[in-house]
């Protein structure tokens, strides 16, 4: 005999239809529910019992449902709240995912996404209870560390769109694992795909399969990548690489939740939790009209910056010790240690790529130190990328200070193009530059 107590609900509307057809539903999946018709009624339940779920609508008699998100948020943050809103209203399904809403609805209310919802939010991990998970793959104890090991615990108790920013190999991946992995999907499927290497006529059967015999080569029936992630997570990396054309379908499909194979004559219903990433800035490819408005407000509901090696210097040593303890295990050797000098070159050093280019650079001097200790000599680290800080030479090794001048201008010009894969417009973005401008110094400096 089960003899543990059952989940509570808190449903907040004032159509009474709605809140019959809420609690026979959730009545039938064993839940006990509670009914408030406003505001100041929610808030008194809220006060007077603990509840593991609320159902809002977004227009109540006394005020909004945005405000008792908020008001949850702020006093009862275990507790996800759903947001129940007129069919259409994205936007301000949106600002309700931005409040801390564990997700939305549409009117009229679908019951079989109804249950799937309430099956996931109550499943939620408690929050505060999954740093240990995190700590464990995302090393640092830095400032702009610590803050973002609390961004993932609160994004993976919620299911709206994350973008993750950031420059590349700074972790962006592994950041959204972790919110995944933390979250109520964890043990459905998280599908990682690079936009930016797939080619562009296979991108749609890439993303929403085919049917054998659509075109030339189509032998059999494929799954494309939303079904694949079908109840778990699709994370796009690289997303402003996809051409427009791909931007439209996938923003129906985002929409729709539902998706069309090459040669289906019926639409799949698809749950997905979408997380995108990219090294580019995505408001300046809007500004260029490279990427769509309506799919980039779509995707950056909330955007989750991960800090660059660079704002985290502090947490160098720890990731090299790490790293050069995987590498021994890997080998079967006894760790290489960092001369002192050494650990002191990392800090001062740029690494325009980050983690793993520290892991990269690592790796070569581990296997080409002598004693298995690692000198500064044995990282090979670029000159131009040294001395981060940007202390002033000493005039005494400056002979020409035009040829000086333009020497830094050439190492942070080819800094930026690398950084942005070649990108001349994304170079020039990074460099605060025009494109004229960025065409003219490219030219002066022997490097069109």
């Amino acid at each position: 005999m089960n003899t543990s107590p059952r989940q509570k609900i808190l449903i907040v509307d004032d159509e009474p239809d709605i809140r019959e057809l809420l609690e026979i539903t959730l009545g039938r999946m064993k839940l006990d529910t509670f009914s408030a018709r406003n505001l100041a009624e929610a808030q008194a339940l809220l006060a007077q019992d603990t509840f593991d779920l609320c159902l809002t609508d977004m227009r109540l008699p006394d005020g909004t449902g945005l405000a008792l998100v908020q008001h949850i948020q702020q006093r009862y943050a275990q507790v996800p709240v759903a947001m129940i809103t007129a069919y259409g209203s994205l936007e301000t399904a949106i600002n309700a995912l931005k409040a801390g809403a564990f997700d939305f609805l549409t009117k009229p209310v679908d019951l079989t996404r109804l249950r799937e919802l309430v099956i996931s939010a109550l499943s939620l991990p408690a929050p505060g209870g999954t740093s240990s998970g995190i700590d464990r793959r995302l090393l640092g104890d830095s400032l702009p560390m610590r803050n973002l090991r609390k961004q993932i615990d609160k994004l993976a108790r919620s299911q709206a769109p994350v973008y993750i920013s950031g420059e590349s190999g700074s972790g962006k991946e592994l950041v959204a694992r972790l919110i995944h992995d933390q979250g109520p999907r964890a043990s459905r499927p998280f599908v990682p795909v690079n936009c930016g290497a797939i080619p562009s006529e296979l991108m749609e059967s890439e993303f929403f399969g085919h049917r054998k015999g659509s075109f030339s080569g189509a032998i059999e029936d494929k799954p494309g990548l939303f079904q694949a992630a079908h109840g778990g997570t699709l994370f796009l990396d690289e997303v402003a690489d996809l051409p427009l054309a791909m931007q439209v379908k996938l923003l129906r499909a985002i929409q729709e939740k539902a998706v069309r194979s090459i040669g289906g004559q019926q639409e799949t219903v698809v749950d997905v939790r979408i997380l995108c990433a990219t090294h580019k800035d995505l408001d300046a490819e809007v500004a260029a009209e490279r990427f769509r408005q309506d799919l980039y407000y779509r995707l950056n509901v909330i955007e989750l910056r991960v800090p660059s090696l660079r704002e985290r210097r502090d947490d160098i040593e720890l990731l090299a010790n790490n790293m050069l303890k995987r590498l021994a295990a890997s080998t079967g050797q006894p760790p290489a240690k960092l001369h002192p000098q050494a650990l002191e070159a990392l800090k001062n050093y740029r690494f325009p790529g980050n983690v793993r280019e520290l892991e990269n650079m690592l790796e070569r001097a581990h296997t080409l130190c002598e004693n298995k200790q690692i000198e500064a000599s044995d990282l090979r680290l670029a000159e131009g990328n040294c001395n981060p800080d940007g202390g002033v030479p000493d005039l005494t090794q400056i002979d020409n200070l035009e040829a000086y001048l333009e020497n830094v201008e050439r190492k942070l010009i080819l800094q930026a193009l690398e950084e942005t894969r070649w990108n001349r417009t994304a170079a020039a973005q990074r460099l605060n530059l025009s494109f004229r401008s960025m065409r003219y110094r490219l030219k002066k400096l022997g490097l069109d």
